[in-house]
């Protein structure tokens, strides 16, 4: 089996062109307001077809993670390795300057003194240097029954506060159920659920762990965990990116 992973053509050039080419601004707007945020069509059915079909090449893979032995729901996820495939590495880097903004007036309004760099390459090297190192974007694949505890991805001392998930199944055609979830605990409150509802192709950005929420007294923090809920028939398979590497 070829190790190498696949190029395809102008796909993974272009990938800066297809991110920059959403309205930011709303985006922003959207996770301030929301802690998530829809990229609609980031990707061809053919392209998620592409990516999906990669689940079975072990040469892609670092690691293979079936949820039910670990209690994190049933189904089951593999890790690439390094190198990543070319548009998994160029949607990564295209879309981490972006949300790098958002972080950044985050930490801000939250009084975190963290702040991060503009480029991609440079929070890599500084996860290396803590000794973070084994990447962490993911495929993962649900059956009939299968579903996502809700968690947060903390891989180390180092964690990028928003994450990407891409759908690569159509939902009503590929499979029914597995919707993407969202809740969000505030302080002295109950906790509020979103579900996010996406198409073939489409990414949606959120927060990993904590964001501000703007209150009669100023920013407040909340925490947020996000799952998916159990597919009903058919299969499902997503990518996952998150910016920081484990440790």
């Amino acid at each position: 089996m070829n190790a190498a992973a696949p190029r395809l053509t102008g796909i993974a050039d272009a990938a800066e062109t297809r991110v920059g080419g959403h309205d930011w601004q709303r985006l922003a707007a959207d996770l301030d307001g929301y802690g998530n945020a829809v990229l609609e069509g980031l990707l061809s059915a053919e392209e998620c077809r592409t990516i999906a079909a990669l689940y079975d090449e072990e040469a892609h893979f670092r690691s293979h993670i079936h949820m039910a032995r670990h209690g994190f729901g049933r189904g089951e996820y593999r890790y690439f390795r390094y190198p990543l495939p070319d548009l998994v590495a160029s949607l990564r880097t295209a879309l981490y300057p972006r949300l790098a903004s958002v972080a950044n007036d985050w930490n801000a309004r939250m009084g975190e003194d963290a702040r991060y760099p503009a480029e991609h390459a440079d929070y890599l090297a500084l996860c290396h240097a803590a000794g973070q190192v084994r990447p962490t974007p993911l495929l993962l694949r649900y059956g009939p029954g299968d579903f996502n505890c809700l968690h947060q991805d903390l891989y180390g001392d180092l964690a990028f506060p928003l994450q990407v998930a891409i759908l690569l199944s159509e939902p009503g055609a590929d499979f029914s159920g597995g919707e993407f979830v969202l809740t969000e605990q505030r302080p002295r409150m109950q906790s509020r659920a979103e579900v996010v509802p996406l198409r073939q192709g489409d990414a949606v950005a959120f927060a990993v762990h904590n964001r501000p929420v703007q209150g009669t007294k100023g920013s407040y923090r909340v925490n947020l965990r996000h799952g998916v809920s159990r597919v009903r028939s058919g299969r499902r398979h997503t990518l996952g990116l998150i910016f920081h590497d484990a440790s």
